[in-house]
């Protein structure tokens, strides 16, 4: 199981207008975002995930069990959603009215839901629950042009930036010190290719919207109904990777970069640095072994000291007709025991306070799989969702088309970065 960077929202710019329809007498911007959730914890709730019950069918029928004991008078259905085509799910199910009391959602697919008025702020409905919640992951359900906070934080997931120990030496870097800001990283990228006359390249792919987060450039206005990531830092950004491109201190081939490419060349020791997550592991000790024995792992590259955080939460159904039970088992699968036991079910991370200090996340056995989940648990306790809910496809290949323009010569950094933002705007506004 892995939480995708970007999932598949191919419905979400049709459902905003559909689900309108659907939540006509709520208000709009949030609907009825301070619902009384209060009262008595009763009645027949169903709670939605998201391609989860055929791996963990027994744990979370554990869990609701555990609830129903607490709570006698409750009733939980649970019904499982397949990855593919579950953004469709959600809008067929917000315009017919029949969304569940709980689901599983991602800051994206959650808000055209806020802005239909289908989502309950819990900010307002179960604020007194925030404290619990890591800020970073509490704020990534704050989305944009929408006030409130749209879902309960579930379970999280960051990657370690991997590197090759061998091919660091081999150019004269210190293995031990891995770049940590974006100064030390391009430097040292320079260096190597260089010192290996461009044939070993330091990263493979061009920047994303996360890595101008990282870099520290605001990405979008506070109101988010504009794009800023043309501001004088996203271009000194795209610029300084123009200078690597030209000194093939950044592969050849990263203008058609995929995270698949990138791993590969990674693998194949065709560049020395690779953003990955704890999934990979298996993979380098089984496809390069020799990588694998001189694998390095540091924490992401930032100027800001924060990584970007994938997360995962539980929206509640602002229609719901039970919604203190909706609430209060939201809360439950939330907790921190609950979130904990989970965790070590599979490769995320809770997203509750003291969580991650665990030994668990915090002591080194000297195992590699260890190593990386204390780096993930370091850098996910400050770590923020950078991409904001309104970042769709085409945003992405808009800026994907403008980079890549800039690296290549054909535009400056300043006009194609402002082009892009004009195009993301004008989708924005016909979102």
């Amino acid at each position: 199981m892995r939480i995708p960077n970007r999932p598949a929202v191919a419905a979400a710019v049709a459902l905003v207008s559909v689900l309108s329809l659907a939540a006509c007498g709520t208000g709009t911007g949030g609907g009825d975002p301070a619902a009384d959730a209060s009262g008595k914890v009763e009645g027949s709730i169903t709670f939605q995930t998201w391609n989860l019950k055929a791996s963990f069918g027994d744990y979370f029928n554990g869990l609701i069990a555990d609830f129903e004991k607490q709570h006698p008078d409750v009733d939980v259905k649970w019904v499982d959603q397949p990855a593919e085509g579950y953004a469709d799910k959600l809008s067929a199910d917000g315009a017919s009215g029949t969304l569940p009391d709980v689901v599983n959602v991602t800051p994206d697919l959650v808000h055209p839901l806020a802005r239909a008025g289908l989502a309950l702020d819990v900010g307002k409905a179960a604020g007194q629950y925030e404290k619990e919640y890591l800020s970073g992951a509490w704020k990534g359900f704050e989305l944009p042009g929408v006030e409130g906070v749209y879902a309960f934080p579930w379970y999280l997931n960051t990657g370690p930036t991997y590197y090759n120990k061998k091919l660091f030496a081999q150019a004269g870097l210190d293995a031990g010190k891995p770049p940590k800001s974006y100064d030390e990283l391009f430097g040292a990228a320079l260096t190597m290719a260089e010192k290996t006359d461009g044939r070993i390249a330091m990263l493979a792919g061009a920047p994303k919207l996360e890595d101008f987060g990282r870099y520290g450039v605001r990405l979008m206005n506070e109101e988010g109904t504009s794009f800023t990531f043309n501001e004088a830092k996203g271009v000194e950004l795209v610029q300084r990777y123009k200078e690597l491109y030209d000194a093939k201190a950044l592969d050849a081939q990263a203008l058609t970069s995929s995270p698949e490419k990138t791993l590969h060349k990674f693998l194949t020791g065709a560049v020395a640095m690779n953003p990955g997550s704890a999934y990979d592991l298996e993979n380098f000790r089984k496809q390069a072994p020799g990588l694998y024995q001189n694998l390095g792992i540091t924490e992401a590259v930032t100027n800001t000291g924060h990584n970007q955080m994938y997360l995962q939460g539980l929206m509640v159904n602002s229609q719901s007709r039970q919604k203190p039970a909706a609430v209060q088992f939201a809360h439950f699968i939330t907790n921190a025991e609950n979130q904990m036991s989970f965790a070590k079910q599979v490769t995320i991370f809770p997203s509750t306070r003291g969580s991650l200090d665990d030994p668990y996340f915090s002591k080194d056995d000297g195992t590699l799989g260890t190593q990386v989940r204390i780096a993930s648990a370091k850098s996910l306790k400050n770590a923020v969702n950078y991409v904001p809910a309104v970042y769709s496809e085409q945003m992405k290949a808009v800026l994907d088309v403008a980079v890549a323009k800039a690296l290549q010569g054909k535009q400056s950094p300043k006009d194609a970065l402002d082009d892009a933002v004009e195009e993301c705007d004008k989708l924005l506004r016909q979102g």
